[in-house]
């Protein structure tokens, strides 16, 4: 099973959930696809790892070929290529690899070249195997790293997904069985806990949400859940324990049998919801 872990916004605990359930799955794939910011590792703390970088084709042009006809700059929807000064100009932190450049240039005057756009890094702790992804500043998606971290991957799949409701976000569920949605209690856990559930009924996947850092006050997510009918999978208290063994860097599962229990229960919900 490949479940991915979603959230509106960052900060609503949507790697401390990721993290714990690839822990309490135990023999399992973590993968982090947050690749802005990635930290599961810091978690994790993997040993034997491997990095390798992720590239996409980008084009470059033969100005002796150049004629400026414009046909490539009139084509590009990204504004990444501009004829300044009779020279052909490309803007390569905007151009989205698409190729189509290439395609209608008569004179054959563009060619590619491969341009890094961040790693892939693996490794291993315990018995999770770990792929994370790092894109590098400046770059303008991390989609190709995503569509790289995912590939060749073997269930059971913890996959720790970039917050909001973006292009890199589509890309992790994409082929995902389970979507856990993780939402704060407040206003604006709310809004954004919908924003997503809106991505998720638009791709017919089943999902269910973590309610986190819940207190006897109201709670604006949990009356979305019961207005929308979405099974909320489990509720996580506000817990000074839980937020100190997050503050270090410690996996709550490993550390706490209350807790190993909690997850493995929510791994085992999620397995029952991905079947149904």
């Amino acid at each position: 099973m490949k479940v991915a872990v979603l959230s509106g916004k960052g900060g609503t605990g949507k790697t401390l959930v990721a993290v714990n359930l690839a822990a309490a799955a135990e023999k399992c794939t973590y993968i982090d696809a947050d690749v802005e910011a990635p930290n599961g590792y810091l978690f994790f703390k993997p040993t034997e790892t491997q990095s390798r970088n992720v590239t996409v084709k980008i084009p470059y042009v033969d100005d002796l070929k150049c004629t400026g006809c414009r046909k490539c700059v009139e084509f590009c929807k990204f504004n990444a290529l501009a004829y300044i000064h009779n020279r052909l100009m490309v803007f390569e932190d905007i151009c989205h690899s698409c190729g189509g450049c290439l395609l209608v240039c008569p004179e054959n005057a563009l060619n590619e070249k491969e341009k890094p756009i961040g790693e892939i890094v693996t490794g291993n702790s315990q018995s999770v195997s770990l792929k994370l992804g790092k894109m590098n500043l400046g770059e303008s998606t991390g989609v190709p790293i995503i569509k790289a971290l995912l590939e060749d991957i073997q269930d059971p799949v913890v996959i720790d997904g970039p917050p909001g409701s973006a292009c890199t976000v589509m890309e992790t569920i994409k082929n995902v069985d389970y979507c856990v949605l993780v939402a704060e209690p407040t206003e604006f856990g709310k809004h954004n806990l919908a924003m997503v559930h809106e991505l998720l009924k638009g791709y017919g996947k089943p999902f269910g949400v973590v309610l986190n850092k819940t207190t006897d006050q109201d709670n604006p997510s949990k009356e979305y859940c019961t207005e929308e009918n979405i099974p909320i999978l489990m509720e996580i208290p506000y817990d000074e324990k839980l937020g100190r063994l997050n503050s270090e860097g410690l996996i709550a599962v490993r550390e706490d049998v209350h807790y190993k229990t909690l997850f493995e229960q929510l791994y085992q919900k999620i397995e029952i919801g991905g079947r149904s």
